[in-house]
Formats: structure tokens, sequence, C-alpha cells
């Protein structure tokens, strides 16, 4: 059973499956994991989680890699728990709104000790044939940062704690090979790897082409010495770095001053981009991908066509002109 030491450099992210920003069809998904499967990886690794689409892209996943045939050892499924699929009783998911489209069903928090387990059980239901054995507990800084008073916050960190003895358990018993963290806030992350014993980190939003604070390139150094795995996640910072129209899954409005900043940053990244022949996608990756500890970048695509070329990022050399210039017009605060 593959260890997450062993993770490829590049993890397929489902959220596309999901319908997150599009609805795509199934179709057109099939052909996305199709891709995933024939990309040259011993063992492909999908990234997804019930948040996606409310479960959707659990249900999408699993029924994809049936209908492709694909026996359950040929791949490794990391499922992001703490969501649980509910019946949706509103026009569209209270989650987050306006970011899944045409889904049919709505999702709640579950993050304690039975809630989690719920999650795990659902989570494989919907994945059928292909149960996950890296499991997660997804968001727990959205968890706490929806405390109310300082007495709420400890009793939610509580609960996450809760929930990693579920997991640990699930772990110790051979249900699943490896537990880790998936969130956005990583000084969140770095608390909870303080109280808890994980095999691996997936950090998203935060070391980017766009945001890279110095103490975060700290805290991944010392989760490399401690053989923590670090996975990056939205590196794109959700797509806007590539010519997306959201910036961390918020809509950009260049009419607000934070709004016309990012679209001023993108704007000069583009044009160094077109003087040096380099893709963004391409700076980005390579960029997310430098600092030690980071051993895999995870990638989502809604277009077939791109699974080749998110893999073949990993053998894209960027010349070194080209993050001198980006440091010498103040894009980046650091290169590596």
């Amino acid at each position: 059973m593959m260890k997450s030491a062993d993770l490829p450099p590049v993890i397929f992210g489902t959220s596309s499956l999901g319908n997150l920003y599009h609805a795509l069809d199934y179709t057109v998904k099939l052909d996305i994991v199709r891709s995933c499967i024939l990309s040259g990886m011993e063992t492909p690794v999908f990234d997804t989680a019930g948040k996606y689409g409310a479960g959707l892209a659990l249900e999408t996943l699993g029924k994809c890699l049936y209908d492709l045939k694909v026996k359950p050892d040929q791949v490794m499924i990391c499922n992001k728990l703490g969501w649980y699929r509910t019946e949706l009783l509103s026009s569209e998911p209270t989650f987050e709104p306006g970011i899944w489209k045409d889904v049919h069903h709505d999702a709640v928090q579950m993050i304690d000790y039975e809630g989690i387990l719920k999650c795990f059980e659902q989570g494989n239901s919907l994945l059928g044939n292909y149960p996950a054995k890296m499991v997660s507990v997804h968001d727990p800084d959205e968890y706490l940062s929806d405390s109310i008073n300082d007495h709420d916050y400890q009793k939610r960190y509580h609960h996450i704690i809760e929930a990693y003895t579920a997991l640990k358990e699930l772990k110790s018993s051979g249900h699943v090979s490896s537990i880790g963290i998936g969130a956005k806030d990583w000084k969140v992350i770095r608390r909870i790897t303080a109280d808890v014993d994980l095999d691996w980190v997936m950090i998203a939003n935060s070391l980017t082409l766009k945001s890279h604070p110095e103490e975060l390139i700290t805290f991944v150094k010392e989760l490399h010495q401690k053989n923590i795995k670090v996975i990056n996640s939205a590196v794109f910072n959700g797509g806007f770095l590539t010519g997306g129209s959201f910036y961390n899954y918020q809509p950009v409005d260049r009419e607000t001053v934070s709004g016309a900043a990012l679209l001023n940053w993108r704007a000069a990244f583009f044009s160094i981009c077109d003087q040096f022949g380099v893709l963004p996608a391409e700076a980005c990756f390579n960029f997310s991908f430098q600092f030690a500890g980071i051993g895999s970048i995870a990638l989502n695509t809604t277009k077939p066509e791109k699974v080749a070329g998110n893999v073949a990022l990993v053998r894209k050399k960027i010349p070194v002109e080209f993050w001198k210039e980006m440091l010498d017009q103040g894009l980046i605060e650091t290169f590596h």
C-alpha cells in the first residue's frame, strides 16, 4: 500500500468533479479522470472531499473509476473529512453560495469524534469500490473561525482533537494508511500539528507565487525535518493567477482597492511571463514547488487535455532571469 512518503509530485484535485464554478457534463469528467489514470503516474492519487459539490465529487470520482474499469489498488484516494451530505432545502447549497453549480444536495460541517466517522463512512459509500486510504480533517480553520467567543473556540478545538482521535483509530485498525490535515489558514495547521501526530499536511491558498510569508516557509521546513509530507494546493489562488475571476474563491472587483491591486499585480506578472516565454501556470507551479518540504502539488482542471500539461510542469525549468525580474518589480518577496 502506498504511504504518504511515496506520494507523486502531482496529485489530482477533484473539485471540478463537484462542479466548482461550472457544471461539467459527465463525459467531460470521465475524460478528466481517464487522463489522470493515463498520465504516467505509477499510482495516481486523487484528492477529494465531501465539501466538493456536497459529495458530488466523491460520487462522480467513484463512478468514473468504475466505468473506466480501474482496480481499487491502482489508485489512491485522499478524502478530506468534515462535511456531510444532506438534503438540499434551498435553491443552492448553503455552505458556499455561488461557488458550486447544479448541485442537488447540501452539506453540513461535522467535526467531532462521531461526526468525522460519519463523514468517513458516507464518503466511502459515495466512492463505491474505491475507499479512501488517506484521510484528514477538512477546513478546521473555518470551523474555528465560526466561534462566537473564546469558550466556543476552545470547545470547537476540542472537537477537532476528538476527530483526530477517531482518525487515529481508523489508522491503527488498518482502515486507512495515513492521516493529515487540509486547511487554508496555515497557522491553524501549525497549532494542530503541535497537538496531533500527522503523516501529511495540505496547505491551500497559502504558499503561492502571490503570497509566501517567510514564517510559513520556516514552518514548512520544520515539517520537512519531522518527516511530515507537505502537499501544496490551490497554488493558483483559486485560478486567479492563471486568468480566473476568483481570488481564493472570492470574486475580484476592479472597483475596490484590493481588487484593483490584485489585477494590477497579475497584469505585471503576465507581462513578465510574455517577456520570458513562460506560461503563468508554469511559473506558479515551479515557485510553489521549490521550497524544502513541499513534496507534492495538488492540481485541479476542468479540461481533460490539460492533465498531461499539468504533469509536465514538474519538468519545466524556469530561467533565473525570470525570477530576478519578478523580484526587481516587487512581485515576489523571495526566491529559493
